[in-house]
């Protein structure tokens, strides 16, 4: 085993620190009390390179691998866990059922607008009805001609406000009494297509949460994404790649409050000695450190073996799972090593907090993963 990364990976590390450190952060706190989107770091990830990192050069991406992507979802997450979050999402949800399940003439269309940065990737999958048991899908896909017309509402959706196009599951037909659900590609500014973003939301209050309310809403059949009835199988297979970007986004938040930890405790005094002068600080970043290590090792080893194109479910939801509560652990010790100061804003740890709970929810909660690897373990 070698646990080095490439000299791609080292430089593209080095490259999204460096501008985490000093594009993203320093807006991190006015971003989370304004709510402002924080599309200008977007458009010089753009510039960058950034936007479809992991797809093929021929729709415009970088031909990178998942941990490349993992890196660069973990250090823009360290500096604000809302663009981390977006730019998750934009990769895993809204480029990668495109790059998996598309045809030619889909990527070129729908996937080349990701990679560059023309529009943002969302994925219409959750419904009212519908979270943790997305078999519960409601919304219609209806064949009319040549078209689909589509009826329903998805919650919760990630990016949607500034993506030109996303895909949407739906209910194409019945199969024995099973609902078939299919994958079409939606044009956002399709008649009868509603976004509408108004969620008050705990935490990750920089990214674009919505509601998508679709009534009659017609696109050609050939916007079906992948095989008709096979849109379960296909947001399984996208949510396995989605799991590794959450798994990311929580070692970033982690890493950012255990060093924000660190440097107080290094600062504050109390009885006359540093916070980090006294064991029981010493042995609560210990534990810190070693968590963090460890979620971040399995964050990569999922993506190594999705790189090799070997099966990944189950580290996925391994490392989702850990990586999602190690992240609450870690922000809530941070806090608890802050004081008082931890509660306030400017500090940031209780940022930290709030943004770190959602990892625990979103791509399946803390109790599917565990029924997910309970299954792939034998159970």
């Amino acid at each position: 085993m070698n646990f080095d990364l490439t000299e791609e990976q080292q430089m593209i590390r080095k490259m999204i620190k460096e501008f985490s450190d000093e594009v993203v952060a320093p807006g991190a706190i006015d971003r989370d009390r304004t709510k402002e989107f924080p599309l200008e770091i977007f458009k010089q990830l753009s510039e960058m390179g950034m936007m479809g990192l992991p797809f093929s050069e021929e729709y415009g991406g970088a031909g990178a691998d998942t941990i490349s992507f993992a890196i660069v979802t973990e250090e823009l997450s360290r500096a604000c866990a809302s663009t981390g979050i977006t730019y998750s999402a934009h990769i895993s949800l809204g480029g990668a059922p495109i790059n998996l399940f598309g045809t030619e003439e889909q990527k070129h269309k729908y996937l080349t607008p990701i990679c560059t940065g023309e529009s943002f990737g969302a994925f219409g999958l959750t419904e009212p009805n519908a979270g943790s048991d997305a078999g519960g899908t409601q919304t219609t896909a209806k064949i009319d001609g040549d078209d689909f017309v589509l009826n329903g509402s998805k919650v919760y959706i990630t990016n949607a406000s500034y993506a030109k196009h996303l895909a949407v599951t739906a209910i194409t037909g019945n199969d024995n009494g099973k609902k078939e659900i299919s994958a079409i590609i939606v044009p956002t500014d399709a008649e009868g297509f509603t976004v509408l973003d108004k969620y008050e939301k705990m935490g990750l209050n920089a990214s674009n949460t919505t509601e998508l309310v679709l009534d009659n809403v017609r696109v050609p059949r050939e916007n079906l994404l992948g095989e008709q009835g096979n849109g379960f199988r296909q947001f399984l297979v996208t949510l396995d790649g989605g799991r590794i970007g959450i798994g990311a986004m929580a070692v970033g938040i982690a890493q950012a409050a255990f060093d924000r930890a660190l440097r107080y405790s290094k600062e504050r005094k109390q009885f006359g000695k540093t916070l980090s002068e006294f064991q029981i600080t010493q042995f609560k970043l210990a534990d810190m450190a070693m968590k963090i290590e460890l979620a971040r090792n399995m964050v990569h080893k999922a993506a190594w073996l999705k790189d090799q194109g070997r099966p990944f479910s189950k580290e996925a939801s391994m490392c989702k799972l850990y990586a999602s509560e190690i992240a609450m652990q870690v922000a809530n010790e941070a806090v608890q090593i802050h004081g008082g100061y931890g509660y306030m804003k400017e500090y940031e740890v209780e940022r930290y907090m709030r943004d770190a709970k959602l990892l625990e929810i979103g791509e399946g909660t803390s109790e599917v993963q565990r029924m997910v690897i309970a299954r792939l373990i034998g159970c």
